[in-house]
């Protein structure tokens, strides 16, 4: 059970985060280099100055699109090899009106879990694509 109440605190941080457009919250879900796959593209962070360029595209749509709302529907994980655990989570986000304004998956990769700790890493990755894509995992779990 800590696990998932180590992801439902990593997870309702980086929430909050987007919510309130604070980057240095933002910054600290994540470890870099890391990497942010869309069906777009691939963005490669080292730094914090790359990550910080990226973000501001990112909340300059969320701001224009005015979310005021971001839901986890349904979120698993499971561990893998290496003391590390993969995270599927699918997000709805709305707007002012309460009007969906996106939905999709997202696939993390968290580093440097230790499982005989339970304790969880930053992510390292996310892969977002479709909501149709979503997978289950292992282990479910709840963000509140």
């Amino acid at each position: 059970m800590q696990v998932e109440q180590e992801l439902n605190v990593l997870f309702t941080r980086y929430i909050e985060a987007f919510k309130f457009y604070n980057m240095d919250a933002v910054l600290s879900c994540y470890h870099l280099p890391c990497t942010l796959h869309t069906p777009e593209k691939i963005a490669y962070l080292a730094n914090e100055e790359q990550f910080k360029q990226e973000f501001i595209d990112i909340f300059t749509m969320l701001k224009h699109a005015n979310i005021s709302k971001i839901v986890a529907a349904k979120a698993s994980y499971q561990y893998c090899q290496y003391n590390s655990l993969d995270v599927c989570i699918d997000w709805l986000f709305y707007d002012e009106n309460n009007e969906l304004f996106t939905d999709f998956t997202a696939f993390y990769h968290i580093a440097n879990s230790d499982r005989k700790s339970e304790k969880i890493g930053k992510i390292v990755s996310v892969v977002s694509h479709e909501l149709q894509n979503s997978i289950e995992l292992a282990q479910p779990f709840k963000i509140l």
